[in-house]
């Protein structure tokens, strides 16, 4: 295994592929197979396609100008181990097989990454009941090296941690997601795939005997598609006359802060709190990233723009989607003080020091400094429901991936191999 340290990429997104006079890649008029979406998920399912298939001709195609400029590249960067999903699930099997998956995808590819240990802390009397329970799924799941530590021993682990209680997790880690799509998208285009940037997808209709892909750099045919359009999933899933069963996507979005470099010591690993069972956030956390730093995060709030990353980006059109949704508004009465804690706490920094003294009693507001925010796109079902489960939307010859729920990024390599098997399944009618 890899054991060494990543400085990561200076920017978000991956390099595109360019023509030789620096135009994107064309887009041909018929592929075997066509991937929406240069995310991790997309670039891996596109992979495995390949994988499955070496003699077909597979394009992948994405409407940014670069691969991995969204929920790929936009993170904490954790390799998660699956403490915290029902043992003999779909999601813990995934979690599991897709973090060796990926470990092995990045020694094979000489990518950087560290198994750097998690530490989830009880700070309260009534959470400890919950820390005994994830040390049970954790075990139940196969997870080595689980300890359950007592007050007392939380420092043997992280010296400047407080608490009641923690359990101990050694096998987390982190990696750089941008580097693994990076990794991705020259092991497609060195086996003759096509990813074609700047084409966004407005549909994917079934026509006989296949798919037309429509784009706005031209149409596409294909045998199969599927797509793996994150934040416009929903959207791309109703474009194309697919049944999506009411789901929505609804925006969070995530803001970080990172330590300060005289503060970033505080921290050797991952430190998590005990999460609220309710909700699929796992509250504000403080973890060590692949560059060095540490990062402090996530607030988790509605975003007022699918897309945008800064707290005053606002886009009318997705606003008005949401406060038209009937569903958000069921979750919003159920969740509103949650809701309100999340937004005062996004606009009121002090209390995010509050909320990391908890774990790291020594951390003050002056320690914090603004870093960068993400956006989860959260299924939200007709009843108001958060969606914690796989969810699609199909044709037949179109799968739409409407949820990929967390950890998403460290069980991609898996996923990817569902995806692929139950895409090319359609061509035998099944």
């Amino acid at each position: 295994m890899t054991r060494e340290d990543s400085h990561g990429a200076t920017e978000v997104g991956v390099t595109a592929e360019r023509s030789t006079n620096g135009s994107p890649a064309a887009i041909p008029p018929d592929a075997d197979a066509v991937v929406v979406g240069a995310g991790i998920l997309g670039l891996a399912t596109a992979r495995e396609l390949k994988r499955l298939r070496p003699e077909w001709s597979v394009l992948v195609v994405e409407k940014e100008d670069t691969a991995a400029r969204h929920q790929t590249g936009r993170n904490s960067c954790v390799l998660h181990a699956g403490v915290y999903y029902a043992p003999g699930s779909l999601k813990a099997r995934l979690c599991t097989d897709g973090r060796r998956l990926l470990m092995d995808f990045c020694d094979e590819h000489h990518l950087p990454y560290e198994v750097t240990g998690k530490l989830v802390v009880a700070t309260e009397a009534h959470e400890i009941g919950k820390l005994e329970e994830l040390y049970r799924r954790a075990k139940l799941n196969g997870l080595a090296g689980l300890r359950l530590l007592s007050a007392s021993q939380l420092r043997d682990v992280e010296p400047h941690a407080a608490g009641r209680a923690g359990l101990h997790v050694p096998e987390t880690g982190i990696v750089d997601f941008r580097l693994v799509a990076a990794a991705l998208q020259r092991e497609l285009e060195d086996h003759g795939s096509t990813i074609a940037f700047s084409a966004g997808v407005s549909s994917l209709r079934d026509v006989p005997g296949g798919v037309r892909v429509t784009t706005t750099r031209g149409s596409v045919s294909a045998k199969v598609a599927v797509a793996c359009a994150g934040l416009q999933s929903d959207r791309l899933a109703r474009a194309s006359g697919t049944t999506t069963s009411d789901v929505a996507i609804v925006p969070f979005r995530g803001s970080y802060y990172a330590l300060a470099p005289s503060a970033a010591e505080r921290c050797r690993g991952m430190i998590y709190p005990v999460p609220d069972p309710r909700l699929p956030f796992l509250g504000v956390h403080v973890n060590r990233r692949p560059d060095g730093g540490v990062w402090v995060g996530p607030n988790a709030v509605l975003a007022l723009a699918r897309e945008g990353y800064r707290r005053r980006e606002l886009s009318l059109a997705d606003m008005r989607e949401v406060a038209g949704s009937a569903a958000f508004w069921r979750l919003a009465r159920r969740h509103w003080r949650t809701g309100v804690s999340e937004v005062t706490r996004d606009l009121v920094p002090h209390l995010v020091a509050r909320a990391v003294r908890r774990l790291l009693p020594d951390v003050s507001r002056a320690d914090l400094v603004p870093a960068a925010a993400g956006i989860r796109a959260q299924a939200l079902h007709s009843n108001g429901l958060l969606a914690d489960d796989f969810l699609f939307a199909e044709s037949p010859r179109v799968l739409h991936v409407q949820n990929a729920p967390s950890p998403a990024a460290t069980s991609s390599l898996a996923i990817a191999s569902v995806l692929a098997k139950k895409t090319l399944a359609k061509l035998d009618g099944r």
